[in-house]
C-alpha cells in the first residue's frame, strides 16, 4: 500500500480504520523526519501472514486474569513506555542522562510515591551472577513475562556443568564431522556475559577435542560495545595460548578468520544483509580484503591504521582472513560441522538462515556446503532455527501476551528495527506472531543503515507519530513503545550524541504523556537496562574517569552499565489513590509486569513477581 502526500496522522488513521485484522506495519520513509518536508510518500507493507504457524490462534483459555478489587478499569488505554538503554547512575558530566535536557523526566522523579528504580542486571534478571549486565532481550523476557528465569548464559553454565552440552542431541548432531572433518566455531569474542563469553567458548573447545574432533578452526568477531575497545587484543592473544594448548595435545586448532561485529556476521533484524556476506565470504569462502599470517598481527595491524590508514575500533574491524603459504587455513566445506557459540538469539539468526535454509535469497553465498550446523541456543523457536542446538532455550510461558490476549485486550507494539524484535518477540517470551491476530498490532519502523551517532534523534519521532494515532485511535487497551536512542547511540560511546538523543527522547515522551493524559489513560514509564548514564570508563577503586595517554581524551565506556532503572507511573486515567508500595526494595523488572496488568484493571497473577502498587487509604 503506498500513500503519498499525507501526514503521518493521515496515514495511520487509514490504517486503524481499515484494518480489520491485526497487522505488521513497515514504514519507509524518504526523509529522515517527518517534519523535515511538505509532503511525504510512505510506503506500508502489511503482513498478515508472518509465518503460518505463527499465525494460528493459540489456546489461551488457561490463562485467566480477575478483576482488581480497588483499581478499576481506566477510561482510556495504558500506555507502557521503555526508555532503552536508560539508567540511574551517579550525576555526573559523563552521564549523558543527566547532562540532556529531560524536562519531562526530572518531573516525573518528583512525584511522590509514584517514581522508584528498580534492578535489571545479574540475578534479576535469570543472569549467572550481579556483576552481569543486563541486556534488552533478558530485560524484555523479565518486563514481559513477570518472571526471572534461567537466561542465556547460565543455561549454557548449567549445560556444562551437568555434561548435557555434549551428551544432548544438538552435539551429537554435529559429532559425526568430528573425526575427518573439521569443526568451526563462529562467534563473538568476549567476556562481556551480553552475547558470549570466552571462558563457555574455551570448555566447548576442550570439550569437543576430548569428544575426538581432530581439526578446529575459530571464526572470531571482536567486541568493543559489551568490553572495553582494545580487549580484542588481551582475548586474541588469550585463544592463541589456548589453541596451542590444544594442538600440543593433537588436535590442529587455529584461528580462520574475523572482523568487528558492527561490520561482520552479527547483523539483527535483517537490517542490513551485507554485514552477514561479509562475514559469510570470510568465514565460508576464506576471501576477504584484509589477509594476515596471524589473528593478533591482523587486529593490532587493523587497529592502528590499517583501513585507508585510519584507526579502527573493535567493533568496526574489517573483515579478515588468517592464510598460510597463501591459502586460508579454516574454509568451510561439505561435511564440516559449524557451531555458532554465541548465546543471544538477535544477532544469530541471519547466519543460521545462511547455514540452514537451501533456499536462501538475501545474498549471493556463491556456494552452499553441506555442514552439520548448530547453534550454541535455538535462536527463533517460531522458525525452528536453527533446527539443531547444544543448549535448550529457556521455556517462558504465563508471559503477559497471553494473559491480556484471553482478557480480550488489544494491543498495539511499536519501535524501529533495532528494538522491533523486543517489544514483540522478546517480550512474549521468546516466540514469533501473534497470540490472538484479532488483538494485536504490530508496527516496525526501519532504522536508519548508518552509525547511530551520526542521526542521534534516530525514529524517535515516528515512534512518536506512531503512538499518538494507537492512542487516539479508540482500538487499544494496551500501548506498548519502545524508544531506541538512548542504548543504540550509547554504544556508539559519543557523549555529545547521547546528550542530543535523551534529549530528543525526553521531548517525544512528554508529547506521548500528553495524549494519555488527553484520553483519559494510564502511562508506565520504565527501562530495561543502563547504558546513556555513564559514557565513559571509570577505575575500578576510585570511579574516576580513565584517559587517554596523554590525559587530553576520556576513554568511552560503549557497555551497558549496572545501573538499577527508573520506573514512573501516572495518567489522568489514574487514581490519587494508586501509588509505589515501599516493601520491595529489591524489585526487579519482572515486578514491572504485574505493575502495568494492574494499571489495566486486573489482579496480576500469583505466578508473576509481585506488582509495584498498592492503593492508600
Amino acid at each position: 500500500v503506498r500513500f503519498a502526500s499525507l501526514s503521518p496522522s493521515a496515514v495511520h488513521s487509514s490504517i486503524f480504520s481499515t484494518c480489520e485484522t491485526s497487522v505488521i506495519a513497515h514504514w519507509f520513509f524518504d526523509a529522515h523526519t517527518y517534519n523535515s518536508r511538505q509532503e511525504h510518500s510512505w510506503q506500508i507493507t502489511l503482513n498478515t501472514s508472518n509465518q503460518a504457524a505463527s499465525m494460528v490462534k493459540k489456546d489461551l483459555s488457561k490463562f485467566k486474569l480477575e478483576a482488581h478489587p480497588d483499581i478499576s478499569k481506566p477510561e482510556g488505554p495504558v500506555m507502557v513506555c521503555i526508555l532503552d538503554g536508560f539508567g540511574f547512575n551517579t550525576e555526573d558530566k559523563w552521564n549523558g542522562i543527566h547532562m540532556a535536557e529531560t524536562p519531562v523526566y526530572d518531573g516525573l522523579r518528583k512525584v511522590e510515591k509514584r517514581f522508584r528504580t528498580v534492578r535489571a542486571h545479574g540475578t534479576a534478571v535469570g543472569l549467572p551472577s550481579d556483576a552481569d549486565m543486563g541486556n534488552s532481550e533478558v530485560g524484555h523476557n523479565a518486563l514481559g513475562s513477570g518472571q526471572v528465569v534461567d537466561q542465556g548464559a547460565r543455561l549454557v553454565d548449567i549445560a556444562l556443568e551437568d555434561g548435557s552440552a555434549f551428551s544432548g542431541e544438538g552435539f551429537q548432531f554435529i559429532k559425526p564431522a568430528l573425526e575427518e572433518h573439521t569443526l568451526h566455531f563462529i562467534g563473538l569474542l568476549s567476556d562481556g556475559g551480553v552475547h558470549s563469553r570466552y571462558d563457555q567458548l574455551k570448555q566447548f573447545i576442550d570439550g569437543a577435542t576430548k569428544e575426538g574432533a581432530k581439526r578446529i578452526r575459530v571464526h572470531i568477531l571482536t567486541d568493543g560495545r559489551d568490553v572495553p575497545d582494545g580487549t580484542s587484543v588481551k582475548f586474541t592473544k588469550q585463544l592463541e595460548e589456548d589453541l596451542k594448548a590444544v594442538r600440543e595435545g593433537g588436535c590442529d586448532a587455529k584461528i580462520a578468520s574475523g572482523g568487528g561485529r558492527m561490520g561482520v556476521t552479527m547483523d539483527r533484524y535483517e537490517a542490513d544483509w551485507s554485514i552477514v556476506e561479509k562475514g559469510w565470504k570470510a568465514h565460508v569462502l576464506g576471501e576477504a580484503p584484509h589477509k594476515f599470517p596471524d589473528a593478533l598481527t591482523a587486529i593490532t595491524e587493523l587497529r592502528k591504521g590499517g583501513v585507508d590508514g585510519k584507526p579502527v575500533t573493535d567493533q568496526w574491524l574489517p573483515p579478515f582472513v588468517i592464510e598460510e603459504d597463501g591459502k586460508p587455513v579454516g574454509t568451510i566445506e561439505d561435511g564440516d560441522a559449524v557451531v555458532l557459540f554465541n548465546f543471544r538469539a538477535d544477532r544469530m539468526v541471519e547466519i543460521s538462515k545462511a547455514f540452514e535454509y537451501e533456499d536462501f535469497d538475501a545474498f549471493d553465498r556463491v556456494r552452499f556446503p553441506k555442514t552439520l550446523f548448530a547453534g550454541m541456543m535455538q535462536y527463533d523457536g517460531d522458525l525452528k532455527l536453527p533446527a539443531k542446538f547444544l543448549v535448550p532455550p529457556p521455556a517462558i510461558d504465563n508471559v503477559s501476551g497471553q494473559y491480556l490476549a484471553n482478557a480480550g485486550v488489544h494491543t498495539f507494539a511499536c519501535s524501529e528495527t533495532q528494538k522491533f524484535g523486543h517489544v514483540t518477540f522478546f517480550w512474549n517470551g521468546n516466540r514469533s506472531g501473534f497470540f490472538d491476530e484479532d488483538l494485536e498490532t504490530f508496527v516496525e519502523i526501519p532504522s536508519d543503515n548508518c552509525p547511530f551517532n551520526e542521526l542521534p534523534d534516530m525514529k524517535a519521532a515516528e515512534i512518536t507519530a506512531a503512538g499518538h494515532e494507537a492512542l487516539r485511535s479508540g482500538k487499544f487497551g494496551m500501548v506498548r513503545i519502545n524508544y531506541a536512542n538512548p542504548d543504540m547511540v550509547g554504544h556508539t560511546g559519543d557523549l555529545e550524541a547521547v546528550i542530543r538523543a535523551c534529549t530528543t527522547v525526553d521531548k517525544c515522551v512528554g508529547e506521548l504523556l500528553a495524549t494519555v493524559d488527553e484520553m483519559g489513560g494510564r502511562w508506565l514509564i520504565a527501562s530495561d537496562h543502563g547504558n546513556s548514564d555513564d559514557m565513559v570508563q571509570r577505575h575500578k577503586k576510585t570511579g574516576e574517569a580513565l584517559m587517554s595517554d596523554d590525559g587530553s581524551t576520556p576513554l568511552p565506556l560503549t557497555s551497558h552499565t549496572l545501573a538499577p532503572v527508573p520506573v514512573a507511573i501516572g495518567g489522568k486515567g489514574l487514581p490519587d489513590s494508586v501509588v509505589f508500595r515501599d516493601d520491595l526494595p529489591d524489585a526487579g523488572l519482572a515486578n514491572i509486569t504485574g505493575t502495568f496488568v494492574e494499571l489495566l484493571g486486573f489482579k496480576a497473577p500469583d505466578c508473576w513477581e509481585p506488582s509495584l502498587l498498592t492503593t492508600k487509604a
